[in-house]
């Protein structure tokens, strides 16, 4: 047991000999104490939106470390001879505002923007700014630890550059929000020109709402007024001569659709017309050919009942005739006799004769 100890239990045996059987089974219980203790002043926990910048105070590298420490516990030596300097790596927001309560929640609030136009006139605007630390050494070294990079960097030079850029603009342009935005972009490059070099950049300068004295405010609100009522009878005057050209349009549209359908119906009757004709015409050249192939039947077959050989066809078509007949009584003798069995008589009787 070390010599310290050794004569506190001697001093705590002559006071009361309990206290030395108390002390050996207690010092063990505090151990674990003791090194919680070192162990909470001996590291150091960097959170994963924070940077780590180490500062030793006794020591060999005596001053501020270049080393940037991302997220996790690293090792300071404790009772002040090493410091770890923590910054915020994640987006910051500073605003310039009269209403607190518009403001992101956890920003820097201080109050509006008090800027004058390029026409004489003062005007109050809410900025947000978003921006971040981009190099925590360059912070630490050229404006400081902890929070100075508000207090002494983005907070004081805001409003300078933003009088610097908003005030080129007149009152009524600040209106218009194209050259609202574009001056706000210019403020933006002035504030990351002083601040590159201090470690810190702007990330956007977001123009919210600006106002100015009740009684500018009102005439100019009056004024805008009389444009938009002026603006809203041009657009009706407009709007009015564009019903009618929709109009014109439209009925030229349905004029030449009544003129497409009353040409298409005529093209119909026209086809219906010609298909008409056309099967008449075939028709009456195939009852045409019918005819005529009727006629020559006709005369081929007269040709050949002029030839020779022809009575002898007359006679076998009259022979035809007795095949209707189940009997006939005729004379079969005599003169006048028909044997129908005797072909060359048969012929005779209907007066055909041998060639």
């Amino acid at each position: 047991m070390p010599k310290p100890w050794e004569e506190f239990r001697k001093k705590a045996e002559i006071i009361d000999p309990r206290a030395v059987f108390k002390f050996n089974h207690i010092f063990p219980l505090l151990i674990p104490f003791l090194i919680l203790y070192m162990f909470q002043f001996s590291f150091v926990y960097v959170k994963p939106n924070e940077y780590g910048i180490k500062q030793v105070n006794i020591g060999f590298k005596k001053g501020i470390q270049k080393k940037i420490y991302k997220a996790g516990l690293h090792f300071v030596m404790p009772f002040g001879f090493e410091v770890m300097h923590r910054f915020p790596r994640n987006i910051q927001v500073f605003e310039l505002t009269n209403s607190p309560t518009t403001a992101a929640r956890g920003a820097r609030i201080e109050k509006a923007a008090h800027i004058q136009t390029s026409d004489g006139f003062f005007v109050d605007v809410d900025v947000s700014i978003p921006y971040h630390i981009v190099d925590p050494y360059l912070v630490i070294t050229t404006i400081g630890p902890g929070k100075l990079y508000e207090d002494n960097g983005i907070v004081p030079r805001t409003e300078a550059k933003l009088k610097e850029a908003l005030g080129e603009m007149t009152t009524e342009e600040i209106y218009n929000s194209f050259i609202r935005v574009e001056k706000a972009q210019k403020a933006k490059t002035l504030l990351n020109e002083e601040l590159k070099s201090k470690g810190i950049e702007v990330v956007h300068v977001l123009v919210r709402y600006f106002r100015y004295s009740d009684e500018i405010q009102r005439n100019i609100e009056e004024k805008k007024l009389k444009d938009q009522l002026v603006f809203t009878n041009q657009s009706k005057a407009k709007a009015s001569g564009e019903e009618a050209l929709v109009r014109k349009v439209r009925e030229e549209g349905e004029a030449r659709i009544k003129v497409k359908l009353e040409e298409g119906k005529a093209y119909v009757i026209k086809k219906n017309a010609e298909k008409d004709l056309y099967v008449r015409s075939k028709k009456a050249e195939g009852d045409l050919l019918v005819k005529l192939a009727e006629a020559k039947k006709t005369e081929w077959i007269n040709q050949a009942y002029q030839k020779q050989g022809s009575e002898k066809l007359v006679g076998l078509k009259m022979a035809e005739v007795y095949k209707g007949l189940d009997m006939i009584m005729l004379p079969s003798g005599g003169a006048h006799g028909i044997n129908p069995l005797d072909l060359e008589s048969s012929l005779k009787l209907f007066g055909v004769t041998e060639p």
